[in-house]
């Protein structure tokens, strides 16, 4: 199985699956000398696990990080960073008790035509457990990005019909204010309504999750196969059930012409507007770069489903088990963890210019 490193320069490995012994990783390329802020890797892995809430799962794990390299005397040496985190609260009965029978929307099937064989325990890699590795890692390329005042903040902007109205094109102070990311009071107890009602249906839905990149310097990305928010777009696309990218003005454009569109220049070279998003010709311009990534309803409900065995024989998957309501809020933290990495990964290549 191929495609389990992101990156060129900062690149991470991740291996493991949901209901095997531990998930890890491997981060390379990450600079030297850096100040490990163990607070800042809890805070994200507390996060995304938000074991308390009525609308995620019940699996609770500790998520404690052992770290095997790449660290002395809390400072990164250069080398790579090994770490695993172990799996404990593990209870495969449901998945027992659908041996055989395909998932809807879900890996089963295309791991089974791929590779002659799938994980029905926990989905292995398909599963969002994984996502914790991103989240570690890109807890060291936050930490490589704010010695260079970059910052990256993420909001929930949508749960279902709940919609935040407001374009975020940069970071809001005091955002943090509730476990929904969500930077309105109102709307927020809105989609706290929306996932419980969800909740009592045995049902599951989709959401929304904004990220805003600010002080980025001009000149990341590169002009054909690698712009910049081709990897952001790549990155996010990466996370499990996100269904859709947009960065700027997005798919609003399509309906703009270009005398409103266009971006005009003032003497200091910044922009009046910024429907590019802070990126124009796949390179940052110097302006905050904001995008939004669409998540789907997730495949695991509480319902039962028509589906087929792997012989193609009509079967029922029962519903069941522990499973999340909605990607939203454990979401979040991997949002920002892909798109540190991504510019993480870009700031190095840059500075690789800067050299020669």
């Amino acid at each position: 199985m191929a495609g389990n490193t992101f990156g060129t320069l900062f690149t991470i490995t991740s291996f493991g699956e949901s209901h095997g012994c531990c998930i890890g990783g491997v981060i390379d390329g990450c600079p030297s000398n850096l100040r490990v802020d163990y607070d800042l890797i809890q805070q994200k892995i507390k996060e995304r696990q938000t074991n308390s809430l009525p609308y995620t799962s019940s699996r609770h794990e500790s998520d404690d990080v052992i770290f095997l390299s790449g660290i002395s005397n809390k400072l990164t040496t250069g080398a790579p960073i090994a770490f695993y985190i172990k799996n404990q609260d593990i209870d495969s009965s449901h998945y027992e008790a659908n041996k055989g029978v395909l998932k809807p929307s879900h890996a089963d099937y295309t791991y089974v035509k791929k590779y002659g064989i799938y994980d029905y325990k926990g989905s292995g890699r398909a599963s969002a457990r994984e996502t914790l590795v991103r989240v570690v890692a890109g807890c060291f390329a936050m930490m490589f990005l704010q010695s260079k005042a970059i910052k990256i903040k993420a909001y929930t902007t949508q749960i279902g019909s709940i919609v935040y109205p407001k374009p975020l094109t940069q970071i809001l102070p005091d955002a943090d204010i509730n476990d929904l990311h969500c930077p309105d009071k109102e709307i927020y107890q809105s989609m706290l309504n929306e996932l419980k009602s969800t909740r009592a249906q045995n049902d599951s839905i989709g959401g929304k999750v904004s990220c805003v990149i600010e002080n980025t310097p001009v000149g990341l990305g590169e002009p054909v196969f690698d712009k910049l928010q081709a990897d952001l777009a790549k990155a996010m696309l990466s996370i499990n059930a996100a269904k859709g990218f947009e960065y700027g003005s997005g798919f609003q454009s399509a309906a703009m012409k270009g005398s409103i569109h266009n971006d005009l220049f003032t003497s200091e070279f910044r922009t009046k507007t910024n429907h590019s998003g802070g990126i124009q010709a796949g390179i940052s311009n110097g302006e905050n770069i904001y995008f939004s990534v669409a998540f789907k309803p997730l495949a695991s409900i509480g319902q039962n489903q028509e589906s087929v065995n792997i012989q193609g024989e009509k079967a029922i998957y029962k519903g069941g088990g522990r499973h999340d309501v909605c990607v939203i809020p454990r979401v979040v933290p991997v949002v920002e963890a892909m798109a540190t990495l991504v510019l993480a990964d870009h700031l190095l290549r840059f500075n690789a210019y800067k050299i020669h």
